[in-house]
């Protein structure tokens, strides 16, 4: 994993935040069961950060578990 930006955004944040990728994961899908959604697995999450096709839906998912959201901005 060559420079992925993708994977080191979203691990720096979780290790910010102090949560581990398979607690998000367990969270993830104790959500989506709550809501008769699709489970997923680590590797799937991991693989699909990895190759960056991610879903951005997937990043949000993250982004709010974590305790954080994503924000649009104007770039200067």
């Amino acid at each position: 994993m060559q420079n992925n930006t993708t994977h080191n955004e979203i691990k720096g944040n979780l290790t910010l935040n102090g949560w581990k990728f398979k607690e998000v994961i367990n969270e993830m899908n104790r959500r989506r069961k709550l809501q008769n959604k699709p489970e997923t697995t680590e590797s799937n999450i991991l693989n699909k950060i990895r190759r960056e096709t991610i879903k951005y839906t997937e990043v949000k998912e993250i982004a709010d578990i974590i305790g954080c959201s994503l924000e649009w901005k104007k770039n200067k």
